[in-house]
């Protein structure tokens, strides 16, 4: 019998004597073995997958620093922490951790040791940020949510866009990993062409979700919509989301619920407060995007007010509810008008 090829040996040491997990499903095992061979690579897994645990394995059997991106304050927080919890080196570079933030983060790139910088998009705008990248040996670049690299995703996360050119800058080229939860055909390519992903493995699974129960609502009047998503709320068990088309529909719903509300406009720490009550279990009325990445796996149901932009946003947001595994509900409620003016918008 022949030994396991390195990288994936390694893989499974990693996965289970530093971060402690029984097993990895085939898809994160094939990712990650790819990417501590030095491979970049693009997973396109479901919800609830595992798509963290493929960069952290993977910068670990790649002993330096890996740079994440992720667009959620949140959920930086939450894997840094994670992480740290292990015994490993994790930092965070956004709005709200400041100075002593990219201080922790540019002694690790001096340094070159094992450890993780979760930065979020915006911070790429910086001139120091990205010469502080540029100079320093990054084994990897993880990009968390892809897909809002791609054309449905620029206006949510406009700086996605100057992934590739810090990725370029790099004097060492590291392997990247580029993550989604849904991507299709044309999506994953720009994504590949954006990111200048070389050669990469693709991973790609199947996204049935038996647990979750699809059901589409047609109505005629606006007035007749409005009362069938309340209705559509009142009647699940437990909480979830609710996605409006605009801001002002997202704030009617929600004082209709008598729940909080969340979209782009808001002050920075209401919209904090928002994201930490839907953690902690409560419904939200919010905009499209709310919810990427949040690790909450009780999500009971996803109603939409209105049509999504594309079925890559639909999947996406239903895709946050039932991640535990127990039934769940996916509603969408919509006039004819609805339809055209999803068109509209994507002509």
């Amino acid at each position: 019998m022949t030994d396991a090829p390195q990288p994936l040996a390694r893989v499974r040491e990693i996965a289970g004597d530093v971060l402690g997990f029984a097993a990895l499903r085939p898809a994160q095992q094939d990712a990650a073995a790819a990417l501590a061979g030095g491979r970049d690579c693009l997973a396109v897994l479901p919800s609830g997958a595992g798509k963290s645990a493929i960069y952290q394995i993977a910068a670990i059997a790649l002993g330096g620093p890996a740079v994440v991106v992720s667009p959620l304050l949140a959920l930086q927080h939450d894997q840094a922490g994670a992480l740290r919890a292990r015994g490993l080196t994790a930092v965070t570079v956004n709005a709200l951790s400041g100075r002593s933030g990219r201080d922790d983060a540019y002694e690790l790139l001096r340094a070159g040791g094992t450890g993780f910088i979760f930065l979020g998009p915006e911070q790429l705008a910086r001139d120091d940020v990205r010469a502080s990248l540029a100079r320093a040996r990054v084994r990897l670049v993880a990009v968390d949510e892809a897909h809002c690299i791609s054309s449905w995703g620029h206006d949510f996360r406009p700086d996605y866009l100057r992934l590739g050119s810090v990725i370029d800058a790099f004097a060492t080229r590291p392997a990247v990993a580029a993550l989604t939860a849904t991507a299709a055909p044309p999506v994953r390519q720009e994504i590949r062409a954006r990111l200048g992903l070389r050669d990469p493995r693709l991973v790609i699974r199947d996204f049935d979700r038996p647990e979750i129960h699809l059901s589409v609502r047609s109505l005629h009047r606006a007035e007749d919509k409005q009362r069938a998503v309340l209705a559509a709320v009142r009647e699940q068990p437990g909480s979830g989301l609710v996605y409006a088309a605009t801001r002002k529909e997202a704030e009617s719903y929600a004082e209709q619920l008598g729940v909080r509300h969340y979209h782009g406009g808001m002050p920075r720490a209401e919209r904090a407060a928002a994201e930490l009550a839907f953690e902690r279990g409560a419904t939200i009325v919010a905009t499209s995007a709310f919810g990427m990445g949040i690790d909450r796996a009780d999500v009971r149901f996803v109603v939409h007010a209105s049509v999504p932009g594309s079925l890559d946003e639909y999947y996406q947001e239903i895709g946050r509810s039932g991640r535990d595994g127990k039934p769940a509900a996916a509603i969408c409620c919509y006039r004819a008008e609805d339809l055209v003016q999803c068109s509209s918008l994507s002509s």
